[in-house]
């Protein structure tokens, strides 16, 4: 992480901070995936010497995530905290009933006609995103020292599992992608590609530092038997450059899983590694369109688990990740497309390219993903942690 990059980074989460209300005595605007990285680049750039005050930046979007998202809408008829079949949630268990994903427009009622267009800007509940909060969560457990954090994410993770699995006539475990703000409804009931390999790595990553931390959780393992079952036969190859870094980096984070005990995993491993490989040759990336044809979370996403797999080469020629020749010859392989992600970076870094509409319509999720890019350590590497459980 250069100081300029730093710098930037800096700059740009400060900018967020006062946007979104953060800053003091400003109206609160939270998205729970934008949120997330949030919290983990304000910690890495907290560790990195930055201004102490991203720690408590850190602790105070946490608190926003839950007074917002872990409540109904102002327009809902229900208020209060989350409620429904799985669970009440409350202040000692803000996430015991999942949390919304801040769309600007309230969900689909019960029997109003599905529309695909409307159903982006409608809010409920996405796995992807529970899932990118554990994550948050998980990592500002140790590095704030609070416990509880470690415990609400294993409280969200245990909600997600029962609210999102469900079993198709054939008798297949399926997770619905979209649901309702209550989690008594699917909202849209096909299968996220990935969902099922974030909730696997995920679990694993929250079950570690709880033990690290000595939390309490509640019963995960059929949690994980049910995304195992759930990746069986189910491809990983994506086009997409937001999914391929997903998968990135969540090869990063089950390598480190697998060198401390996970070793169940390292199959699994081999196939996240070896469908990113194949991803590259299909991602839909045109370095040369004008950036009102791009999208820059998705790409950053990308720079991000590029950023993730060099970390993953780095770990495996120090000695600390023992892998086989042929998982090797894989990292190399991904870790050479370092030039992809500085040319990612230096494109949205570029302020008329900043000025695009692409870019200002979706400025918060642009910005704090540029942001991480820059300073990734925050989303990629880890506070304390013991040995994983065997999987």
């Amino acid at each position: 992480m250069s100081p300029p990059d730093t710098a930037t980074a800096i700059e740009l989460m400060e900018q967020f901070a006062h946007r979104t209300g953060l800053a003091p005595e400003a109206t609160p605007v939270r998205y729970l995936w934008t949120d997330a990285f949030a919290v983990c680049t304000c910690l890495g750039l907290s560790r990195a010497g930055a201004d102490p005050g991203f720690r408590a930046l850190a602790r105070r979007t946490i608190g926003q995530v839950h007074a917002v998202l872990g409540h109904f809408r102002p327009d809902d008829a229900r208020s209060g905290w989350l409620a429904g079949p799985c669970g009440q949630a409350s202040e000692d268990h803000p996430t015991r009933a999942g949390l919304r994903i801040g769309k600007p427009m309230p969900e689909r009622r019960t029997g109003e006609p599905f529309d695909e267009r409307l159903e982006w800007d409608r809010d409920g509940q996405y796995f992807h995103y529970l899932t990118r909060w554990m994550q948050a969560l998980d990592k500002a457990a140790p590095q704030l020292g609070e416990p509880a954090m470690s415990r609400w994410a294993c409280e969200l993770a245990d909600t997600a599992h029962r609210a999102f699995t469900h079993r198709t006539a054939s008798g297949q475990r399926r997770l619905y992608w979209k649901m309702s703000t209550d989690l008594s409804r699917p909202l849209v009931p096909s299968m996220g590609q990935h969902d099922p390999l974030d909730g696997l790595v995920t679990t694993l990553a929250l079950r570690a530092t709880a033990d690290a931390l000595h939390v309490p959780t509640p019963p995960l393992e059929q949690a994980l038997a049910d995304y195992a079952a759930m990746l069986e036969g189910n491809p990983l190859v994506t086009g997409d450059p937001l999914g391929l870094g997903g998968l990135l980096t969540d090869a990063l984070r089950l390598g480190r899983l697998v060198r401390h005990g996970a070793d169940g995993y390292r199959t699994l491993l081999g196939h996240i590694l070896q469908s990113a490989a194949a991803s590259l040759e299909y991602c839909r990336l045109r370095l040369d369109a004008p950036a009102e044809q791009r999208l820059g979370f998705r790409e950053l996403g990308l720079a991000i688990g590029l950023a993730a797999i060099e970390r993953l080469a780095a770990d495996i020629a120090g000695g600390t990740s023992p892998a086989s020749a042929p998982m090797r010859r894989l990292v190399e392989g991904l870790a050479a497309q370092a030039p992809l992600r500085a040319a990612i970076n230096r494109f949205w870094l570029q302020p008329a390219h900043r000025a695009a509409t692409s870019w200002t319509e979706h400025r918060d999720i642009n910005e704090v993903m540029l942001a991480t890019s820059l300073a990734p350590d925050g989303w990629l590497e880890n506070g304390a942690r013991s040995p994983a459980p065997a999987g």
